[in-house]
């Protein structure tokens, strides 16, 4: 069994610093939900629990021939599942024990290299990077600020050359320029269009070493930097809106920049779509709009008030919401980019809505269109489904990949909600299971809008789309525990989704627990899983358990998909999800709240070894987990805020990734395991 950490209780919920929770979120977690809506649960409109349960039986039997009868019926029957004789592979490898090293750990016969890090070139001419002498026009060249979301796209059939493309989330100033020379009351313009230039996305070219492991990156063509400066293409039913429309851009169609872009996806046709989550906290001064309906919605996306914490509304009045209303409608929307022609202009989707999207991953319908899976990242917000009107026309040719991109303009947009299946007295919010040994249930979609046809009472269509979280509420959609990343697998055809925690939840006044929020206090959160109806996208109707109630195995409101609890590792805060070629779940952690670094982790979803979550590696001091890419050879992790725990540049408390002295750069590594004769072997087989 993996050494286990006594649970710590920092400031800040789960084990966030102050400086992250400032620079990241804005603070959201100090600041009231912005959910306020006294919507209805389903689960208390809908009392026929036997209705439910019939509902949920005749699903199971529907997707039996998907393997779904399997994912209804063994945990009743077996609560305590014991390891096989041989590990899933995949999941063949020692774990790594909780710690707070200053270093990437990982497994015994596994080796690891920083594949790129803040400042190094991309785009041809960059200069060498000067923590001391930067400029924005050299960081306009070079990798940008705490990357989140890795993707890869091969560019051969052996997956040796790929385009490597990664988000840049958020700036944390107080950590970029050396002690004394930001100030944070009064930064200078020249500090702040740095800023603007470490947002956004990078693209590189990368090679995989078929001898010697890792990736290295390669000059070429596709070196690109997207910025708060580039500009993006809106499309989709809400492009041209008044509500968009600024004095910069009065046609409503043009907008500078993305900003805050947290996990994303690969597309089938090979683009990537990016979520715009935590745009909130760079805006100023909407506590001086006025009109009450402009305001509520404001109110609604948390818009900053006063002065905000990075002062940009001094060096473009965007970013001051009195003198801009509209600015702040133009975040918060999925973004598509093509990294296979860095020509091209980049895309916000109207279509599938504006709220704080974590990411946004494709499952292709059972008639060919594409559906779209998001999760709105804040406190009692909302899961949603897109499903276009047209269909997916395979291959990534520059037509293909345009007739694809097209998708995602028309289409209809959905919300979940979730319904328990045991009676509410068992769902105490301890996190005991129920009589049937586990927590689960089914689900619906609702419609939002489609096209120019609005669902909700009281909302036009350009209204849905552009305040969808309030047309979400007047639905009674389910509140979540902070719903991130959500990605179908490709073995199973399951949906899995990770809630990274909820310490409201059943606090007084606040949402009380329900069958998939089962904790008071979720510190830890939970891992969803979900089966559309007929194992199909497109369907309206699903069924859904938790795999996983995640925290220290040896506490009683903890579960493991039925596993021993005494063979697994300690994993909390899930926050990105990721699939290798075998259908095992990677998760990556964002904030542990066990005192430990965040990590890595594998878990089987099927079998006598469903559950059996174990740590594949750790992340320096400060550091969050991102963008895990699992391939046969090959693990890409982006280590982001590594040292965030200080207060500022003057007394680091990581040098990672370059050690001695230096200041820590947030970089993406790539780990793969040592072979024979020279050769890296698989990843998780001995």
């Amino acid at each position: 069994m993996p050494d286990r950490l006594l649970p710590l209780f920092p400031a800040h919920p789960g084990g966030r610093s102050p400086v992250t929770c400032e620079y990241r979120c804005g603070n959201a977690c100090a600041h009231p939900e912005a959910n306020e809506s006294r919507n209805e649960y389903f689960g208390d409109v809908v009392k026929d629990i036997s209705r439910r349960r019939v509902f949920k039986a005749g699903a199971v039997m529907a997707a039996a021939a998907g393997g779904f009868a399997a994912l209804s019926g063994t945990a009743a029957a077996a609560p305590v599942q014991k390891p096989q004789s041989r590990p899933v592979p995949g999941t063949d490898f020692d774990p790594v024990p909780p710690n707070k090293l200053d270093q990437v750990s990982i497994p015994a016969a596994y080796d690891q290299r920083v594949v790129v890090r803040w400042g190094d070139p991309v785009v041809a001419g960059a200069p060498k990077f000067d923590f001391t002498k930067q400029t924005a026009a050299a960081q306009a060249k070079q990798f940008g600020y705490n990357n989140d979301f890795v993707g890869l796209i091969p560019q051969d059939p052996l997956g040796l050359a790929n385009l490597l493309v990664v988000n840049h989330e958020y700036t944390t100033e107080v950590h970029m320029f050396p002690a004394g020379q930001y100030d944070p009351a009064n930064p200078t313009e020249e500090q702040v269009k740095i800023a603007w230039a470490a947002h956004g996305l990078s693209v590189l070219l990368t090679r995989r070493d078929p001898v010697h492991g890792g990736l290295e990156v390669v000059p070429s063509r596709y070196g690109r930097r997207i910025t708060l400066d580039t500009v993006f293409e809106v499309r989709g039913p809400a492009a041209g809106s008044k509500y968009l429309k600024t004095s910069a851009d009065p046609s409503g169609r043009k907008v500078r920049g993305t900003q805050n872009n947290c996990s994303g996806g690969v597309t089938p046709w090979g683009t990537v779509l990016s979520g715009e989550e935590n745009f909130d906290q760079y805006f100023a001064n909407s506590d001086k709009v006025t009109d009450p309906v402009a305001a509520a919605r404001l109110k609604r996306y948390t818009v900053g008030t006063g002065t905000s914490t990075r002062k940009w509304e001094r060096f473009d009045k965007r970013w001051d919401v009195s003198q801009e209303p509209n600015e702040p409608n133009r975040f918060g929307w999925v973004v598509e980019i093509d990294p296979n022609d860095p020509t091209s202009t980049p895309v916000k989707h109207t279509a599938l809505g504006r709220f704080k999207h974590e990411a946004a991953n494709i499952k292709v319908t059972a008639d060919g269109r594409v559906a779209v899976y998001s999760g709105d990242d804040s406190r009692f917000e909302y899961i949603y489904k897109f499903v276009s009107k047209g269909k997916y026309k395979p291959g990534n040719s520059a037509h293909a990949r345009r007739h694809n991109s097209a998708l995602l303009d028309e289409g209809t947009l959905y919300v979940g909600r979730f319904t328990g299946d045991s009676p509410a007295a068992e769902i105490d919010g301890t996190g005991k299971l129920p009589a049937d040994h586990e927590f689960d249930g089914t689900g619906e979609w609702m419609p939002l809008v489609s096209g120019d046809k609005s669902f909700v009472d009281g909302f036009t269509a350009e209204e849905v789309y552009v305040f969808t979280r309030q047309a979400a509420d007047k639905v009674a959609a389910t509140k979540m525990d902070r719903p991130e990343d959500i990605e179908p697998n490709p073995v199973n055809g399951r949906i899995y989704a990770a809630l990274t925690n909820n310490t409201d939840r059943g606090a007084a006044g606040k949402a009380g627990v329900d069958e998939i929020n089962p904790r008071v206090n979720n510190k830890n959160g939970h891992i969803l899983e979900w089966e559309e109806d007929r194992g199909d996208a497109a369907s309206t109707r699903f069924s859904w358990r938790l795999l996983l109630v995640c925290g220290d195995p040896v506490a009683a409101d903890t579960y493991f998909g039925g596993f021993d609890k005494s063979q697994v590792s300690p994993i909390s805060c899930p926050d990105n999800v990721a699939f290798d070629r075998h259908g095992n779940l990677w998760i990556a952690t964002d904030g542990n709240a066990l005192g430990a670094n965040d990590g890595l982790f594998s878990v089987p979803v099927t079998g006598p070894e469903r559950g059996h979550v174990k740590q594949f590696l750790s992340v320096p001091i400060g550091a969050e987990t991102c963008g895990p890419v699992v391939t046969d050879h090959l693990v890409l992790v982006a280590v982001q805020h590594p040292g965030e725990n200080a207060a500022s540049s003057a007394n680091p408390t990581s040098h990672w990734p370059d050690g001695g002295t230096a200041q820590p750069r947030p970089s993406i590594v790539s780990v793969w395991k040592k072979g024979r004769f020279g050769l890296p072997g698989r990843i998780g087989e001995r």
